[in-house]
């Protein structure tokens, strides 16, 4: 039974070794220089910039193109950039009620909250 422990306690120890040296290679990779990354601006958040900027009611298909236009947004490789920002304005206002930064003012058109 000794020997058991024994053997116990020099795996305990080599654990305790092995954690050391993984914490030491976390410190050599944090001293690694940081890249500058720009946040990429979301589509609703450019949707909102535009309609607040416009002041006037927009179909998502205008505002997707204006946000092209004023290189705020565009659409990676979706193939339908307008239903989805569609979906994403409805899911906000539902979500938030009137916190949100969207209101509907007519079919299919959108304008600030902040405007009314």
């Amino acid at each position: 039974m000794a020997a058991q422990k024994n053997t116990r306690s020099t795996k305990r120890t080599a654990r305790t070794k092995k954690t050391a040296a993984v914490s030491g290679a976390k410190e050599v990779s944090s001293k690694k220089s940081k890249r500058v990354t720009t946040k990429r601006v979301s589509a609703l958040d450019a949707a909102a910039r535009v309609l607040a900027e416009e002041a006037k009611p927009m179909s998502c298909g205008e505002l997707i193109e204006t946000m092209a236009a004023k290189r705020y947004w565009s659409s990676p490789a979706g193939k339908t950039p307008a239903s989805t920002l569609y979906s994403a304005i409805l899911r906000e206002m539902n979500t938030k009620g009137n916190a949100a930064r969207f209101r509907k003012t007519e079919r299919g058109k959108f304008a600030c909250r902040q405007t009314a």
